[in-house]
């Protein structure tokens, strides 16, 4: 038998492929070397003589040559008891064991789908890790009846939550689901070493395992983070060092069908979601997450002493926890649920600023502002008989720092400003403003709303007094939102809202208040949706920060590198550092046309002002197109997106 069967040089062979089935199917439980026969596959039935068909005959319309699925289980497979989804392994669900539910463009999934009638029960994943179940990996957890483990999993090798942040965003490699040295079941190391020798002969480029990601960027590149703090938790590697990141972070294909909503199809076309700064899309686990409460957990929470509160209480609080983790705050009373990044500055201006600022002090904010960290600060000072002062940006749409530190004085009493602006995407210097206002003695306020799900937040590294984001701008529910403030400030500042659980102690004389958070959760809050938003962190958090701002700086560049080719159109603001979000405007056509013409591509973009007037006013235009990436859109979005503008 020839090694290379005439293939390109370089390419495994038989004798590899049958060398590596054999050493793998050794390695399970009670499973035995038999020789392969010289069978022609091309003379099989569809089916056998008791009518069962085989895998060939029960995947021909879901078989996609470039992508192409392996039958693991399979209902004719008599192997050992694999659980249907190996997702982020390589080897995709079969299209017997997902029946209706598979789609033959996107036959993967890396977190539990839903069931789709007709399917049967489809087995669920280890969320947010991108690895699924699997009888080898889960030998204590796995049921065959129901493969389904928990997260986190006992078995479940490669992430630990409890300890340095840094190590919980460190994802699994792909490139080789066999490399693993500690299975319970594989007694010959000979399995992964087959691979990893058939992996390194294969040409780069002409296979799945090929990454186009460019390698991990030397932290001290990104020019928001000064020398001294490039090698801080604020943007470090993952413990096990740069050179041992995996080559390939994450497979975004399986990322997207973790997403339901991208089964939906518009206007006769599959949804391409290119709004993801104005909302992101939820991953099946954030919607299980959230039924899950609604069906087992439903209560008030705090006050009652019965089971369900119980439940509701400790999910609530947990969801407090991992919101603290993820921004890594000094303790959960630090965190304070809202309904959004617009309510959170809101209670910013309503409490501490009330009580603290007085006529002549001044507020500094920059000419990226979204309106929510305009107006609050706009009433306050008409109320109040204070002053705006704004920094100004060059025709980039870049903050000009030399010109903001002209503007602190003395009277300066806070400076607000976003991390990311939503409208052009300008990435902030944002430690080198809050350490400038610090100077001053000002305090600060970051607005994270469009920063929180591209980049590593560390509120403690910033030193901010307050960090505010929304929890559906990082794949959460609507409706929930963060206040992360320093839990000394909290503490003094007075509560904006009266009521419910804010309360220590009431008389018709006097009421004494409790401390941070209860103290500015008033009333029933928002119970379930921060428990959604709890496991969309959770979700984050195992796919890793670091891997999803690389893959999509990669995925910008792209997009800009093709739609400069576009006749007539034109980019508004172009910073050096920026996010995922692009405005551009075509010549001789109005923003709504062009939006209203994507989507009867299928393509959802943004086109208006984006609650941003100031600065698109600034760089020369009332209203724009833009379109904004997320971790799950591909190249494929950005060329439908070019294929869009350039039709009329």
């Amino acid at each position: 038998m020839s090694t290379n069967n005439g293939l390109p040089n370089g390419w495994p062979g038989e004798a590899d492929i049958e060398k590596l089935a054999n050493g793998y199917f050794k390695s399970l439980p009670g499973q035995e070397i038999k020789p392969v026969p010289d069978v022609d596959f091309g003379d099989l039935p569809l089916q056998d003589a008791g009518g069962n068909g085989y895998p060939g005959g029960t995947h021909p319309a879901n078989f996609n040559i470039d992508d192409p699925q392996t039958s693991l289980p399979d209902p004719h497979f008599s192997g050992a008891g694999i659980p249907a989804s190996v997702a982020g392994s390589g080897i995709s669900p079969s299209a017997g064991a997902r029946g209706s539910g598979i789609q033959p463009q996107q036959p993967q999934s890396s977190i539990p789908m839903v069931p789709v009638p007709g399917s049967g029960n489809i087995p669920a994943s280890v969320a947010g890790s991108g690895m699924s179940p699997n009888a080898i990996q889960h030998p204590g957890a796995f049921n065959i009846q129901d493969p389904q483990t928990s997260l986190p999993d006992p078995h479940f090798r490669g992430i630990n939550p409890n300890t340095e942040r840094a190590a919980a965003s460190t994802p699994l490699s792909f490139t080789n689901p066999f490399s693993f040295q500690d299975f319970p079941y594989i007694g010959e190391p000979s399995v992964g070493k087959v691979m990893e020798e058939i992996l390194a002969r294969i040409p780069m480029g002409k296979t799945a395992f090929a990454s186009p990601i460019p390698a991990v960027a030397d932290p001290a590149s990104f020019y928001f983070l000064t020398e001294k703090h490039a090698g801080s938790r604020l943007f470090s590697a993952p413990s096990t060092g740069a050179a041992a990141m995996p080559r390939l972070p994450f497979d975004v294909n399986l990322i997207k069908n973790d997403f339901p909503i991208f089964r939906e199809r518009v206007n006769g076309q599959p949804l391409i979601w290119l709004d993801n700064a104005a909302t992101t899309q939820k991953p099946q686990f954030v919607i299980d997450r959230l039924s899950y409460f609604y069906e087992h957990e439903n209560s008030n929470i705090h006050r009652a002493a019965h089971e369900l509160a119980a439940r509701a209480t400790d999910a609530y609080e947990e969801a407090r926890k991992k919101v603290q983790q993820f921004l890594n705050a000094r303790s959960a009373k630090e965190i304070i649920f809202v309904r959004g990044t617009t309510e959170a500055i809101n209670l910013v201006a309503k409490s501490w600023g009330e009580q603290f600022l007085s006529a002549g002090d001044e507020i500094i904010l920059s000419h990226l502002e979204h309106h929510a960290n305009i107006v609050p600060w706009q009433q306050l000072a008409n109320k109040k008989g204070l002053k705006l002062r704004v920094i100004p940006v060059n025709d980039a749409g870049e903050l000009l720092i030399d010109e903001y530190a002209k503007l602190l004085n003395p009277k300066t009493k806070l400076v607000s400003f976003t991390q990311v602006s939503n409208a052009v995407g300008t990435v902030t210097p944002a430690k080198q403003i809050i350490e400038m206002a610090k100077a001053a003695g000002a305090k600060v306020l970051l607005d994270g709303a469009q920063s929180v799900s591209h980049m590593r937040t560390d509120v403690q590294l910033l030193d901010c007094d307050w960090f505010v984001f929304s929890g559906h701008k990082i794949f959460g529910p609507t409706g929930i939102g963060v206040v992360y403030g320093k839990e000394e400030l909290l503490n003094e500042t007075q509560p904006w809202q009266g009521g419910g659980n804010m309360i220590e102690d009431v008389t018709f004389e006097h009421t004494r208040f409790q401390k941070s958070p209860a103290r500015y959760e008033a009333g029933t809050g928002n119970i379930a949706d921060a428990v959604g938003l709890g496991a969309a962190l959770d979700y984050v958090m195992r796919l890793g920060i670091e891997w999803i701002n690389q893959y999509e700086h990669f995925l910008l560049e792209y997009a800009l590198s093709q739609l400069k080719h576009v006749p007539g159109l034109k980019f508004i603001g172009m910073p050096h550092h920026r996010a995922g979000v692009i405005s551009l405007v075509m010549e001789g056509r109005k923003t709504e046309d062009v939006g209203a013409a994507l989507n009867k591509r299928g393509i959802a973009v943004r086109s208006g002002h984006h609650c941003a007037q100031p600065i698109l006013r600034r760089l020369g235009t009332e209203t724009s197109v833009r379109p904004s990436i997320a971790l799950y859109n591909t190249c494929s979005d950005i060329d439908a997106l070019v294929d869009g503008l350039l039709s009329r």
